[in-house]
């Protein structure tokens, strides 16, 4: 299993082997296959069913862009959260409510959604859960048609196709829906970027 934080690599040349890494899969064909973790993630190798809680309660999941998670599931997800405020980064990053989406997604999707990270989710409208609702299925939909962000890399070591638009590299930059400038702030255990304009 990978997660963020996990960054694999295919090496052919003995000489740029990396000298920390936490996998090691070496081919017949002279290639080997390197994984590192970067920050926080793990690898996990199995036969048979997995006993790991988080990938148990991932597979009960439906997967973002099927059918099955459509604007009725999403608002279900409402009803399980028992705290009274509750922001939208939190109700988006944790509790494995949304498998694979993290943080390092979010921030695209909230300044898709024009909203704040900080934003109460049980105050949202019903227009509002559905602006989020598609900013989470369009923009989940053109990182996996990219590829991924580019702010990951491909087994060779370059940039996946998807342009993050809020990230450690952009903070500073105008916001390019309306020129606002991106903000970083530490909130809730990790960074959010958002535009003070677009985002409220």
């Amino acid at each position: 299993m990978l997660s963020d934080g996990i960054a694999l690599r295919l090496y052919s040349d003995e000489k740029q082997f990396p000298k920390k890494h936490q996998l090691r899969i070496d081919f017949d064909n002279g290639t080997s296959l390197f994984a590192s973790v970067q920050m926080y993630g793990f690898l996990e190798a199995y036969s048979g069913e997995s006993d790991n809680p988080y990938d148990q309660l991932a597979r009960t999941k439906p997967d973002v862009l099927s059918d099955e998670f459509d604007f009725s599931y999403f608002k279900s997800l409402l009803e399980g959260v028992d705290k009274a405020r509750l922001s939208a980064k939190a109700f988006l990053a944790t509790e494995q409510r949304i498998p694979g989406l993290g943080n390092g997604v979010l921030q695209d999707i909230l300044l898709y959604a024009n909203m704040s990270p900080k934003r109460d989710v049980k105050a949202l409208s019903d227009d509002e859960l559905l602006e989020l609702f598609h900013a989470i299925k369009s923009t989940l939909g053109k990182m996996t048609a990219q590829g991924g962000r580019d702010t990951e890399k491909d087994l060779f070591g370059q940039p996946l196709g998807y342009k993050t638009i809020m990230c450690a590299d952009t903070y500073s930059l105008p916001c390019p829906r309306c020129g606002g400038l991106i903000r970083k702030e530490a909130y809730l255990g990790g960074s959010v970027y958002y535009c003070e304009e677009c985002q409220r």
